[in-house]
This record gives structure tokens, C-alpha cells and sequence, in this order.
């Protein structure tokens, strides 16, 4: 047994783990742990849900001086989405750590607050590349004081195009860092970053999504012209709670979007088109159950963490069979079985070879439902409020829950997720509760304040 409380960690890391209820270490933290707590560099090969966060959160926070008031630990990801998870992740690590400060600095949003918080330098920041650098530039971010650095999804940042910002950022920190390295596939372009950054690396790989047991796949042979009706039939035939399609570009995503809510679907596009505000939204309404089907783009889905997603749909078989396995990987977490459908048209059949090679086996073809098996679309559960107040009105969940459950009568089993934002709160009801609640919270008062509520969908 891999226990974490094998590790030389401190008291407040192990009561933090123990809080969550981690026990034992997945694959990758049981490689990783131990030569980084070790102060050794890292490069890790690590599929999404493979609890990487964990690994090098544990290890920055352990490295961490609460009394010196610096920089100590830099994360960096591709994506905002991203950065925000693996902040909560790490806040959620450090709870009984006294006094650490860590703040997020993402692009996407106005520079001016970031500017401000930054006049009491944080421990830990976890942003992207290139917020990151304007930041330094301005002069309100130093990495002189850096004694850990993390690159995390570094493949998606260089499809990006970020690896110059990368590689300026590391050359503006201390020659004696440590630098660990996380990465769904380890091509060329990051091995030359690792040897030309990194002291010695301990490389690793885990492997956790190639024929997975609990991720059920299934290929479909579709005509290109009648993928929509193909989708259709397996979404009203199996009708999975949740479902994350996977399209190539940021058109196909908008229009299948489109076209799924004409049918009468509940459906939201996620690409890198949309304003902060908005993704933000979609993202929460996917993750809370008030939209039932997320059509996203590779880069927009990247840091997607969803705790129980049914459903994976390929709309198009990717280019790359690691891309691949990071989709299909986005299912059957934690025991929990999952679905994962690739439709392939003839143009695409190349591809499968690849595929095939790299999961190790052959792939399972099947046949798309009967037509007319089931016709009704697939509706949202629950139905998402927006609360014009966040943590800078020092608003919690339990303050949003106990407004719900007391003055506005809402019975308890019928509030969802509660998610709170820097200015805005986000709170899931069920859908035939939505309306009541809304104009109790409304009428009401929360934590003795009334602030503006409205329906997001």
C-alpha cells in the first residue's frame, strides 16, 4: 500500500490529506512524491485524473517559508480553466498551513486587480504563461525568490505557442530552483526544455487511461453528412446525465451547439471565443447539472474537471491518439464506469491504425441505435441562479445554502453546487424549484444583505 502517510511530510499536510480523505497515492504521486520531496527535478508523463495536482502541490508546499513574505512556488498552466483548478486543489492542501497566501493570474481578465493584489506578494501563484510575463514586466511580480517551479499540461502549452514565454520565464528565475514537469505526452519540443532547464530530471510515466476497464469505448462508422443524426441516436437512446463532445475546431463546436438546441437540447458551446465571464458561466452550469451536453474545443476543455461525467463523445477522431486518450479520459473516473463514442467518417480511418497501436488492441466497432428507438432530447436536471456577490463580500456557501433552506424555504435535497467567484456567486437548483427560488432570493436577504439574483439559463 503506497499510504501517504509514508512520506516525510508535515503535520499540517498529513491533517490536510487526511481531511480530504486521500489515503492512499495514485500511480503517478507514488512515482513523483519521493524524488521530489527529494529536491530532484521532474518529468512526469501523466494522463488527466492521474492526481498530479496533488503530487506537486504536496511538494511546493512543502517547500514553502509562510514567514517569508516572497514568491516561493510558480505553477503554470496553458488555460484559465486550469490555473482555477489547480488553485483550489492547493488551497485545499494548505487549509491547516498558517498563513499562506496564494493568488491566481490569468489573462482573460483586467489587469488592474491583479496589479493591486500583488502589493502584498503571495507565496504560491498559479497563472499563465503569458499574464505571467506582463506582470514581471510591469514590475509587480518578482521570481527572485522561486524555489519551485511547475510546468503543468507543458504539451498543450506549447500548442499553444507559449514555449518562448516558457522558456524566458524560467531563464528569469533562480539557477537553483527546482522544476517539475507535467505533461500528458512528452514529445521532442519538451524533452529540449527539460535538458536545457532541468538539473537531472527524474523521468517518469503513468499510463493510467490506456484500456482502462471502467471507460467503456465504442467507434461508430458514420457518413460525414450524418454525423448530427448519429450523435442525436446515441445521446436519446442512452441518455447519459452528462456528455462532453470533442470537436477540432471552434466552428464545429458553435454549430453543433446551435444545432443540438434547436433540437431541443440542453447544449452550451466552450471555446476560446467566449469572454471570461461567459466561459466561467458554461463551465459552471456543465459542472452543476444545468446543461447536459458540453460541446468544447481540445485547448477551451483543458483543466475541465468534471467528478462524474458519464458520457465522451469524439464528433471527429483526432489527429493524435495521446489527444485521443486525454478525451476518453475525462470518463470513468473513480471507479465509476463511463461511455466513450468516437463517430468516424471514411476520411478518418487513418487515424484508427494509430489509435489502435496505441491503446494496445483492437478498437470496437458497433452499430448506431435503431432510428426512432427514443426521439426526446436530453434536458438539464437542475437549473443554475447568479448571485451579484462573491468572496470580496465575504460571501461562503454555507451563507448562500442557509439563505436557501431558511427564509426562502427551499428544501435542501433540492440545492446543487454552489460555486463563489471573486464578485459573483453561482448557486444549482432543481429545475422545478428554480422559479421559487429565485423570486424568494429575490425578496430575501442573504447574511442580512440583499444583492441582485438572476437566472443564467
Amino acid at each position: 500500500m503506497n499510504a501517504f502517510s509514508t512520506l516525510p511530510l508535515a503535520a499540517e499536510l498529513l491533517s490536510a490529506l487526511d481531511a480530504l480523505d486521500y489515503v492512499e497515492m495514485t500511480p503517478v504521486q507514488a512515482l513523483s512524491l519521493p524524488p521530489i520531496l527529494e529536491n530532484r527535478d521532474v518529468m512526469a508523463q501523466a494522463p488527466t485524473g492521474s492526481g498530479k495536482t496533488a503530487a506537486f502541490g504536496l511538494g511546493l508546499l512543502a517547500r514553502l517559508d509562510p514567514a517569508r513574505i516572497a514568491v516561493q512556488a510558480l505553477v503554470l498552466c496553458p488555460t484559465r480553466e486550469l490555473a482555477d483548478q489547480v488553485s483550489k486543489e492547493i488551497r485545499r492542501l494548505a487549509r491547516f498551513v498558517p498563513n499562506v497566501k496564494l493568488l491566481t493570474l490569468c489573462g482573460g481578465i483586467p489587469l488592474r486587480p491583479q496589479l493591486a493584489s500583488l502589493g502584498h506578494p503571495p507565496h504560491v501563484v498559479v497563472g499563465t504563461p503569458g499574464r505571467i510575463q506582463e506582470l514581471i514586466d510591469q514590475g509587480a511580480l518578482s521570481l527572485a525568490d522561486v524555489r519551485v517551479l511547475v510546468l503543468d499540461e507543458v504539451d498543450r502549452m506549447l500548442d499553444m505557442g507559449f514555449q518562448d514565454a516558457i522558456t524566458s520565464l524560467l531563464r528569469q528565475s533562480p539557477k537553483s530552483r527546482q522544476t517539475l514537469l507535467f505533461s500528458a505526452t512528452i514529445p521532442d519540443a519538451i524533452r529540449a526544455i527539460s535538458r536545457s532547464l532541468q538539473r537531472d530530471p527524474v523521468e517518469l510515466a503513468t499510463d493510467a487511461d490506456v484500456g482502462s476497464p471502467e471507460i467503456e469505448q465504442q467507434f461508430f462508422e458514420v457518413e460525414a453528412a450524418r454525423r448530427f443524426d448519429a450523435l442525436v441516436r446515441l445521446l436519446t437512446c442512452f441518455r447519459p446525465e452528462s456528455t462532453l463532445v470533442f470537436c477540432n475546431t471552434r466552428r464545429d463546436a458553435r454549430d453543433l451547439a446551435d444545432g443540438l438546441v434547436q433540437r431541443g437540447f440542453s447544449a452550451q458551446a466552450l471555446h476560446g471565443d467566449l469572454e471570461q465571464r461567459d466561459r466561467d458561466e458554461v463551465l459552471m452550469r456543465f459542472a452543476n447539472r444545468s446543461c447536459a451536453i458540453l460541446v468544447a474545443t481540445d485547448v477551451a476543455a483543458r483543466g475541465l474537471d468534471i467528478d462524474d461525467l458519464p458520457a465522451v463523445v469524439n464528433w471527429e477522431a483526432s489527429t493524435d491518439p495521446d489527444v485521443h486518450l486525454h478525451r476518453i479520459g475525462r470518463t470513468g473516473r473513480a471507479g465509476r464506469k463511463g461511455l466513450a463514442w468516437t463517430l468516424v467518417a471514411a476520411a478518418e480511418m487513418p487515424r484508427m491504425a494509430a489509435i489502435e497501436a496505441r491503446v494496445g488492441g483492437p478498437l470496437r466497432w458497433s452499430s448506431l441505435p435503431p432510428a426512432g428507438t427514443s426521439t426526446a432530447p436530453l434536458t438539464a436536471s437542475m437549473s443554475t441562479l447568479c448571485i451579484d456577490a462573491g468572496r470580496q463580500d465575504k460571501l461562503r456557501p454555507g451563507d448562500v445554502l442557509g439563505a436557501l433552506t431558511g427564509d426562502a424555504g427551499i428544501a435542501a435535497d433540492a440545492v446543487g453546487k454552489i460555486g463563489i467567484f471573486a464578485t459573483r456567486a453561482y448557486v444549482a437548483i432543481r429545475r422545478d424549484q428554480a422559479a421559487t427560488a429565485l423570486k424568494r432570493l429575490r425578496s430575501g436577504k442573504i447574511k442580512g444583505r440583499s444583492f441582485r439574483v438572476r437566472a443564467v439559463d
